[in-house]
């Protein structure tokens, strides 16, 4: 078969990660012989779904992606249906069984991070407005993201130790609060669009992989970009990417930092990179 990537061991530390892990090999077997696949070798560095590059019965290249079920990446497969490859890989199938995508292959996939800043975001601000579609169900809405936010904040913020200040804490949460009754046209919306999350590819120069969708407002598409840190990690370049972003994008330049702070709060918990967040966030506070 195939050895299951190292980058997936930490799923071993729960029962649900364990199940899900030791029924990989059957899934793998079953979407193979459905979609009458040849399997290749396993991308490495997928961290929450197991990614295989296959051949399709024609010959074509294409991935092959099972997903650990987990609440940001539900509807992934109807986020992709929706864009069409339209800036987005396209998907070619999806088993629901076994949580399964057909996806197109993006080749020479490098990552939108291996290029300059500035030519990454000039990517980004171009990319951005083809996925910014008419969306509602069945996606989860921005509004209700927040809200779970707001509940789960404070217990991780008191278990992983107070790693900040209560009045960053606090800010984040007023700030979620006024943000998620007061937005603007809603869209369908990529809440992990990061340039490690863009591909070079053969049919468009860039394509977006591992959307995370949800329904919202624009400037929350900011929010992964300002906070990842493979395009810089220092203060100055967290307020740049704030600034020409919104800027090029006609954006609302306050809301966009706010959602910005606030997801960078909710998505600090749980990794390798708390540290280098709570930087992000403080930077954000008062941009």
């Amino acid at each position: 078969m195939f050895p299951i990537p190292q980058a997936l061991n930490w799923m071993e530390a729960s029962v649900d990660g364990r199940v899900w892990l030791r029924e990989l090999p059957s899934r793998v077997t079953a979407c193979v012989e459905n979609w009458r696949l040849r399997l290749e070798a396993p991308y490495e560095h997928s961290y929450v779904s197991l990614v295989l590059r296959v051949s399709r019965p024609d010959g074509s290249p294409a991935v092959l992606k099972i997903q650990y079920p987990h609440r940001e990446s539900d509807h992934e497969q109807d986020a992709l249906r929706l864009w069409s490859g339209n800036g987005a890989v396209q998907l070619f199938d999806y088993d629901a069984e076994h949580h399964a995508l057909l996806i197109e292959r993006c080749e020479p996939g490098e990552h939108l991070s291996t290029v300059r800043a500035d030519e990454a975001l000039d990517v980004l601000s171009h990319l951005l407005p083809r996925l910014w579609i008419p969306a509602g169900a069945p996606f989860t809405s921005l509004s209700d993201e927040a809200e779970t936010w707001i509940r789960s904040l404070p217990a991780e913020w008191g278990q992983a130790g107070r790693p900040f200040e209560v009045a960053l804490l606090d800010d984040a949460l007023d700030s979620l609060e006024r943000l998620r009754g007061t937005q603007g046209e809603p869209v369908l919306l990529h809440q992990d669009l990061h340039a490690d999350n863009i591909l070079r590819a053969a049919r468009e120069p860039w394509l977006a992989i591992d959307p995370k969708p949800l329904v919202g407002e624009r400037e929350f598409s900011l929010a992964p970009i300002i906070r990842s840190y493979e395009l810089g990690h220092s203060r100055a370049l967290v307020v740049r990417r704030l600034d020409n972003l919104a800027a090029q994008l006609h954006l609302d330049r306050e809301r966009a930092r706010l959602w910005a702070l606030a997801q960078t709060l909710a998505w600090s918990f749980g990794g390798e990179s708390v540290t280098r967040h709570v930087e992000t966030a403080r930077w954000l506070w008062h941009a």
